[in-house]
């Protein structure tokens, strides 16, 4: 019930005001009453006044007596009758309280309750609201860490059972030959440093997610898109990777983690698209945000996975391998800092063909 509709409702205090003052002016006429009928009834002579004082003692005490007995039976049932809604709430609050942690769904507003137990009904409502979502939320969140939890141990669980692998396999003899025990080994240090990117990139998105403090600072997002590009052309020469910028966009943000967004966006792009595959950072001001954009000329996302690019161990070609395909915690991470920034995220098409990553970033 909403406050207009409850300040219309019938008001429990005028109710029982209305109740108590009625039967108290039947009490009072019910004395009255047997006081002048015993009056009315004495035909004694002048001269009997005790006996007439007695009469009317007698009959006052009788019905003030029986006119209090009737006033508080009546009492007693009407201020149950009025509390009643009271004791629905008194009893849904309990069943609530024995399962705080159920969303129940119950609620106890109802059209017919008097004004004040309309306030409290509607404002148990509102804390039932509040209860629900937050039950919710920790449930969603308890799930999401489920999830992450056993997407890391699946992740983690290749490396190491291909190291064992090789570990047995010298065992069994690759030592006693210089060529396979050098391809062992080669194995084993590879995914070795897999196993170590992946733990690294789960302990980076363990502390964004405790919601540390960042190391905050003027940062110019031009002069790191600009090394980021030259890291992406230095680590593959066939790649052509330029810089689309009018100038410094200085942000306030942690230098090293923005670092880590353009790395981890070029590095997206040299993993899953062709060898020669052109991108292109932009950093441009639209308004009050700065906006750094990846794009690059591949093949581009269907819409169903740039929807679901940054969410975590989401690979929207599952059948890569992990080696060269990643972990998909690469977007994760993205996100992760954005957020922590204060930024959005979005892929979009590239007009042409291709995906791009925007960040809008407060400035």
């Amino acid at each position: 019930m909403s406050g207009p509709e409850a300040r219309h409702a019938r008001s429990l205090r005028v109710r029982l005001t209305v109740l108590v003052t009625s039967l108290l002016a039947l009490g009072l006429l019910a004395a009255l009453g047997g006081t002048l009928a015993a009056v009315n009834d004495w035909r004694g002579d002048a001269g009997s006044l005790g006996e007439l004082q007695q009469r009317v003692r007698a009959a006052a005490l009788t019905s003030a007596g029986v006119a209090l007995v009737a006033v508080a039976l009546l009492s007693w049932r009407g201020v149950r009758r009025a509390l009643r809604p009271l004791d629905g709430i008194a009893r849904a609050a309990e069943e609530i309280g024995a399962a705080p942690d159920r969303v129940t769904g119950r609620r106890v507003a109802s059209g017919d309750q008097p004004a004040e137990v309309a306030r409290v009904a509607v404002s148990l409502d509102a804390m039932l609201d509040q209860l629900d979502a937050a039950l919710a939320s920790r449930a969603e969140s308890e799930q999401r860490l489920r999830t992450f939890v056993a997407d890391a141990a699946h992740e983690l669980r290749t490396p190491v059972t291909t190291i064992r692998g090789y570990a047995e396999l010298f065992e069994r003899g690759a030592r006693d030959d210089p060529q396979e025990l050098a391809k062992v080994l080669s194995r084993i240090r590879s995914e070795a440093e897999r196993m170590g990117d992946l733990v690294d990139d789960l302990v980076l998105l363990a502390r964004l997610d405790e919601q540390r403090e960042l190391e905050r600072g003027p940062v110019d997002l031009t002069v790191l898109a600009h090394d980021a590009a030259m890291d992406a052309r230095a680590a593959d020469g066939e790649r052509t990777v330029v810089v689309d910028e009018d100038g410094p966009v200085v942000v306030v943000g942690d230098e090293p983690a923005l670092r880590q967004v353009l790395a981890n966006l070029l590095t997206n792009v040299t993993r899953h698209t062709p060898s020669g595959t052109r991108a292109t950072v932009r950093v441009r001001t639209d308004g009050p945000h700065a906006v750094l954009q990846v794009a690059d000329d591949g093949p581009g996302l269907a819409a169903e996975h740039r929807e679901r690019v940054f969410e975590r161990f989401y690979r929207a070609d599952a059948g890569r391998a992990r080696a060269t395909g990643g972990a998909g915690l690469g977007l994760s991470i993205v996100a992760a800092i954005a957020h922590a920034h204060g930024a959005s995220t979005a892929a979009d098409v590239t007009p042409g063909g291709g995906t791009t990553v925007t960040l809008r970033l407060p400035r």
